[in-house]
């Protein structure tokens, strides 16, 4: 980190950046953003040694620098690691694998350790991937297990909207998992509106998905409803859990709630038809003013604030009608 010493220096914040005062004539520096507080011009540098959150394996390798992952880590369908790939067989480029051999034998770890997904773990196969029992265990079944959760959500009237997610319309919604994987489940607002759900009808491994489509089943007593996938994809795990104990996606719809994963090998493009954060709040709003003039019209006026709902609406208010509310909700 480069030292201006302390007379200028004022401090360091986070990874790789330093605070330090400057001049009018500092701001026409181009290696360092400027800022103006309290009538004095400071000047904040990044440091060579910046970490990345989620780094590429080629930058992790030392083949480029600071390459962050914007692929979810599924390398088969990333565009760079294929033009990687191209320039090694043109002779441009080493190959991230030799970048390795390269190195000491104990320093040879793993590319999922290297890529941070793992703890440190040696690397047995001398980066033949496509022959460690390990890598395949992790790419089919670990990976799907280690599944991210909202860290961050936000409460309308009492529906949580979580952030990172991606949302359909028909109160569906997806999230993009390390490796590629596509998680999908209903969202708070669908399952508290609906409320005790008796039986979930998923969809069998193996079957093909389509985004708009109707993706599977629910069952509350006597009354049924059809749920729109919000993806296209292949099914690969199914959570048995929820299809063993619905009331699991109804008190965990982020979280152990999931109902399934897929896997699709056009990762942005299944999903840039979705809600993404920012959008998914504005429509959660709009569908709650809705609910609340539904309910109005069966049962009054409701409170100045407009309350907080709670789970289980229809079996609150069956007056509300299970063929109306999915219709208009879960567009079925």
């Amino acid at each position: 980190m480069k030292k201006w010493g302390m007379k200028n220096e004022r401090s360091h914040i986070g990874y790789g950046s330093t605070y330090w005062k400057g001049s009018k004539r500092d701001q026409e520096n181009h290696e360092a953003i400027n800022a103006v507080l309290g009538g004095q011009v400071w000047l904040v540098k990044p440091d060579k040694e910046t970490k990345i959150k989620n780094p590429c394996l080629w930058m992790q390798a030392g083949i480029v620098k600071n390459k962050d992952c914007t692929n979810y880590y599924d390398c088969t369908t990333c565009k760079y690691d294929n033009g990687m790939t191209v320039a090694v067989a043109k002779g441009k480029r080493i190959s991230w694998q030799d970048a390795m051999r390269k190195r000491p034998s104990m320093h040879r770890i793993c590319r999922h350790s290297l890529t941070n997904r793992i703890e440190r773990r040696i690397c047995a196969y001398d980066y033949e991937c496509a022959s460690c029992d390990f890598d395949q265990y992790f790419e089919e079944v670990y990976s799907r297990e280690v599944t991210s959760f909202p860290v961050a959500t936000q409460n309308i009237k009492g529906f949580d909207v979580p952030e990172k997610y991606y949302f359909h319309n028909g109160h569906s919604w997806a999230r993009i998992e390390s490796g590629g994987t596509i998680r999908v489940g209903m969202d708070d607002f669908a399952l508290k509106l609906l409320g005790n759900i008796d039986v979930l009808d998923l969809p069998l491994i193996g079957k093909e998905l389509k985004a708009g489509e109707i993706g599977w089943g629910l069952k509350r007593k006597d009354n049924t409803a059809d749920v729109l996938s919000p993806v296209d994809g292949v099914i690969l795990e199914v959570n048995n859990k929820v299809r063993q104990n619905p009331i699991v996606a109804t008190e965990e719809p982020y979280d152990k709630g999931w109902l399934f994963s897929v896997k699709n090998p056009d990762l942005n493009g299944t999903v840039e038809k979705l809600m993404t954060a920012s959008d998914s709040i504005e429509w959660m709003n709009t569908e709650v003013n809705h609910l609340d003039n539904l309910v109005e019209q069966v049962s009054g006026p409701l409170a100045a604030d407009g309350g907080v709902f709670q789970a289980d609406i229809f079996g609150n208010m069956p007056e509300l009608g299970w063929n109306n509310l999915t219709r208009v909700f879960l567009k079925t």
